[in-house]
């Protein structure tokens, strides 16, 4: 199971991305029927100028070291992006991080995070377990009071993937969360051989259909900032920036922002009955 559900693999990583290409779109002749679909190995090969027993080997996971030359062939014969080749380039050759025995907030971290309402804005460290959030966070994402769990032991994950969190619009829902994965799972090539992860995907393999069905495409997608909205029915429809934001004495630990709106906010500051700076 674990070779399967948790394993950082480059020989599935390059797989998946052969399988989704077609001949035509790389500028090949397709020619008659093909009974699996996607490039063939030896077309991958042809396309990245390597030998075809050598991609092969590459594949099936044997003790080879590509180049980053080699690297750059396949990332352009496989049509990857820019997260995706960087996610190649991991798979490859892992950087290491030693293990923390802790992640710790700093006081100033803290009152940082508890300023900002009514932007909601919480801390997650290496693998999305939610560290920090303030009343903002609680009311937006529904999260339970900071105040009541002083040892939370949240997963952000784990949260956005329960019923609690799921939105009515269940089409918005899944296109979100299939972003969500991607980034995970592209988290997770920084630390392959962590059990903290390992645990929680074979968790979410058990336990959540939507992840069971899109973890094993092998997607991936770097953190970027973006406009977010939602709908909550205690505030009705609500607009952020979201910016995510990392430590630099701690590059695991990832600050989560969410600047609302100036009409979000106040209806934000009203619910959270706080004063208005005016």
């Amino acid at each position: 199971m674990e070779r399967v559900f948790s394993a950082m693999s480059l020989g599935e990583f390059l797989r998946s991305r052969r399988e989704r290409l077609t001949p035509e779109e790389v500028g090949l002749i397709s020619h008659g029927r093909r009974r699996t679909p996607g490039l063939r190995r030896e077309e991958v090969a042809q396309l990245a100028h390597i030998g075809s027993s050598w991609y092969t080997a590459l594949e099936q996971d044997r003790d080879v070291h590509p180049s980053e030359e080699v690297l750059e062939s396949l990332a352009a014969a496989l049509r990857l992006n820019a997260d995706e080749r960087r996610h190649l380039h991991l798979l490859a050759k892992p950087v290491h991080y030693e293990k923390r025995e802790e992640e710790l907030i700093n006081t100033g971290l803290k009152r940082i995070i508890m300023s900002l309402d009514p932007n909601p804005a919480f801390a997650i460290g290496r693998c999305w377990d939610l560290l920090i959030w303030n009343k903002a966070a609680e009311v937006v994402f529904r999260l339970p009071s900071f105040a009541d769990c002083p040892q939370p032991g949240l997963n952000w994950m784990r949260h956005l993937l329960s019923g609690d969190v799921i939105s009515e619009d269940i089409k918005d829902w899944e296109a979100k969360m299939q972003v969500l994965i991607a980034r995970f799972r592209a988290d997770y090539a920084y630390y392959p051989a962590d059990e903290g992860f390992k645990r929680l995907i074979e968790e979410f393999m058990g336990t959540s259909p939507f992840f069971r069905e899109y973890w094993p495409l092998h997607d991936v997608k770097a953190v970027m900032d973006h406009r977010k909205r939602s709908y909550e029915p205690r505030i009705g429809e609500m607009e952020f920036e979201h910016v995510t934001l990392q430590v630099p004495a701690n590059p695991e630990l990832k600050l989560m922002t969410f600047a609302a709106s100036p009409a979000t906010a106040e209806r934000l500051r009203r619910f959270l009955g706080m004063r208005d700076e005016g």
